[in-house]
C-alpha cells in the first residue's frame, strides 16, 4: 500500500521561507513504488478549492508551476530517498493553506495517490 506523509509545514512571517518534504513509502498494485510516478503539490486555502502549486516529473527532469508558484517555489525530488520537496521562497499571507503531495502517472495527472497534508500559515 503507498503512503506518502507530508512534513516541514508551520508558522512563518512574510517573506520568509520553507521547505516541505513528502516522504512515501509501499508499493502501488503493480508493484511500482513512487518513485516511477509524477510527484505533485497541492494546496487549499480556508474556505477555498484545493489548487495545484507544482508538479515534477519521475525523473525530474520536467517541471511545471501554477502562476502564483512560478519563480517562488522549487519543486524537487530524490528518487533514492523516495521524498519529494516543494522548497517555498517570498511567502506571502495568500499563501496559507493545507499543503498536499500527491503521485501520478503523469505531471498533468490525474494523481492518485494523496497524502493527508501540512499546515502552512504565513503572518502578515
Amino acid at each position: 500500500q503507498v503512503q506518502l506523509v507530508e512534513s516541514g509545514g508551520g508558522l512563518v512571517q512574510t517573506g520568509g521561507s520553507l521547505r516541505l518534504s513528502c516522504t512515501t513509502s509501499g508499493r502501488t498494485l503493480s508493484g511500482r513504488t513512487i518513485s516511477n510516478y509524477a510527484m505533485g503539490w497541492f494546496r487549499q486555502a480556508p474556505g477555498k478549492e484545493r489548487e495545484f502549486v507544482a508538479a515534477i516529473s519521475w525523473s525530474g527532469s520536467t517541471t511545471y508551476y501554477s502562476g502564483s508558484a512560478k519563480g517562488r517555489f522549487t519543486i524537487s525530488r530524490e528518487n533514492a530517498k523516495n521524498t519529494g520537496y516543494l522548497q517555498m521562497s517570498s511567502l506571502q499571507p495568500e499563501d496559507t493553506g493545507v499543503y498536499y503531495c500527491a503521485a501520478g502517472v503523469g505531471t498533468r495527472g490525474p494523481f492518485s495517490y494523496w497524502g493527508q497534508g501540512t499546515q502552512v500559515t504565513v503572518s502578515s
